[in-house]
């Protein structure tokens, strides 16, 4: 199926809210003032409630799950989806991290558990550690199990075998092989919700080719055609590489992440501008493996973004 060059609908936007030094601002610095980071991430959140953007994706690393169960709009109009820690930490482990995301964010209940790694499903103790998600579920405590997966992982062939309700997979308009190898419409098929990460894939489209990373160079002169024909097309890069993913029918949510107020209003902005049904998608498309598309840190495509808003 092709992308469908149609109004976006609002609720395919999520966010997942990063913290890095270089993105945030400046109120998330831990010497700012007291409650800076709580006033700074509240106004987050509002922002983005008041865009329409229902979902917010989490990790359990570091403080933002309670830094959010102290910033959330009352009542909130979010639903989470957490992510387990890794097998390594034993399944009596997972399990209760899984709770104490939900406690730490001050929440009954969650809308998708997603175990993080795919490979721990993969492994002699993957049944033993559904059965635990399954249970979580059974127990009312999360409405939807699933895990996070690439394309090498084989997520179609895992999603035959544990049968969950949501699968996330990086997808952007520079890495489609989840839409052109088929995965997308196995998983549709199967009765799989799609929630598609690293949408902006790391900030490729918005950096110079002199400042791609050495493992990268090999893609600058298809990476500056492309820049070149948004450019033509009069399409900003942001708005494009959102407008392949939400326009994707076999995907349900859109994960975008931000670390402020002004990188959601820049999403929000990019995702409601006109879709582009003129551009051929197909020949925007990397020839990358899995890692390649996730080595440019954040760094750029923050400027970018801070810069539309």
């Amino acid at each position: 199926m092709k992308p469908v060059a149609t109004p976006f609908p609002k609720s395919k936007l999520a966010l997942a809210i990063v913290t890095e030094a270089e993105r945030t601002e400046s109120a998330w610095n831990a010497g700012g003032p007291v409650g800076a980071r709580e006033d700074a991430l509240r106004h987050l959140l509002q922002t983005a409630a008041d865009g329409g953007m229902a979902l917010v994706a989490t990790r359990p690393e570091g403080d933002i799950e309670r830094l959010l169960g102290q910033a959330w709009p009352f009542p909130t109009p979010f639903q989470v989806t957490v992510r387990t820690v890794p097998l390594s930490d034993g399944l009596d482990r997972v399990e209760a991290r899984a709770r104490r995301s939900l406690e730490r964010m001050g929440l009954p209940r969650g809308d998708t558990l997603l175990i993080g790694q795919a490979a721990d499903l993969a492994g002699s103790e993957g049944r033993a550690l559904w059965d635990r998600l399954l249970a979580l579920k059974d127990r009312g405590l999360y409405r939807r199990i699933g895990f996070c997966a690439s394309v090498e992982d084989a997520p179609a062939l895992l999603a035959r075998r544990f049968q969950p309700d949501v699968v996330q997979l990086p997808c952007n308009l520079l890495d489609q092989r989840a839409h052109r190898t088929g995965v997308l419409d196995a998983l549709a098929e199967a009765g799989v919700a799609v929630h598609a990460s690293s949408v902006f894939a790391d900030g490729l489209l918005f950096i110079s080719s002199e400042a791609l990373p050495p493992e990268m160079a090999v893609h600058a002169h298809a990476l500056s055609r492309t820049r070149r024909r948004l450019a033509e097309a009069r399409i900003d890069p942001m708005q494009a590489t959102l407008a392949y993913t939400l326009g994707l029918p076999q995907i349900s949510a859109v994960v975008a992440s931000v670390a402020s107020a002004a990188e959601v209003r820049a999403v929000l902005a990019a995702s409601h501008a006109p879709a582009p049904a003129h551009l051929d998608w197909a020949t925007m498309a990397l020839d990358i493996g899995a890692g390649a598309a996730h080595s440019v840190g954040h760094r750029a495509a923050v400027a970018r973004i801070s810069s539309a808003a």
